[in-house]
């Protein structure tokens, strides 16, 4: 099992935010989706889920009115990443009808049909619920998306702690100058790996030189005088 499903690093908990349906705040929401699906892991679902988060915006403000308070709530179960928005009219419930050529509306639910993978209406007593969900092709909530530089981070971590390395014999072709860029890639695709697990990549390379001067101290080296790596 990789390393990130064990430890359990990305944490995509539910969310959800109230405002009011108008024009200005589309954008607003659509920064918010963005913001959200990034830290979760989920980039390649940004656009779609703007774009549905958008029409179910705009659905409420063609056809309930402007300024309706709504509720916009995203979460996901893992294979799907559900967006639902509710407001308070249960009498309007959204239709999907073709409309005429000519038409400058009525086209929100058909884009929200085209591109989302399911959707639906949740009627209430005293509101209603328009949902729908994009498939993210992930197996568990706190999965994360395959990086191919967060993968080679994994191998190379799982490798350091159950492989001794032997040091190159002189005139090796593993030169100091190939160890040395291949030690920099290491520490790069570590980074990655912390960033996808929700950690500082700043924070923990801080911490790592702390502890190498340490190290170097105990063994009677002394601390480096070069610049700290930050």
């Amino acid at each position: 099992m990789a390393i990130y499903q064990e430890s359990g690093c990305v944490q995509r908990r539910p969310w959800e935010v109230s405002l009011t349906a108008e024009p200005r705040v589309v954008a607003r929401v659509r920064r918010a989706m963005r913001l959200h699906l990034s830290l979760w892991g989920l980039s390649d679902l940004e656009d779609v889920a703007q774009i549905c988060v958008s029409e179910l915006v705009a659905n409420v403000i063609n056809h309930v009115g402007p300024g309706t308070p709504v509720t916009l709530g995203v979460s996901t179960d893992g294979a799907h990443l559900r967006i639902e928005l509710s407001d308070p009219d249960a009498r309007v419930l959204p239709t999907l009808v073709a409309p005429m050529s000519d038409a400058e509306s009525g086209r929100g639910l058909m884009i929200l049909d085209a591109v989302a993978d399911r959707w639906g209406v949740i009627s209430r007593a005293d509101s209603k619920v328009v949902w729908c969900e994009l498939a993210t092709g992930l197996e568990s909530p706190n999965e994360q998306p395959r990086n191919p530089r967060v993968a080679h981070a994994e191998m190379s971590i799982a490798r350091h702690g159950s492989v001794r390395r032997s040091q190159p014999e002189e005139g090796s072709p593993l030169s100091v100058a190939v160890a040395e860029k291949a030690a920099i890639e290491l520490i790069a695709d570590v980074l990655h790996w912390l960033q996808a697990c929700g950690c500082d990549p700043d924070e923990s390379l801080d911490r790592a030189q702390t502890r190498f001067e340490a190290q170097l101290e105990e063994a009677g080296a002394g601390a480096p005088s070069g610049p700290r790596l930050v």
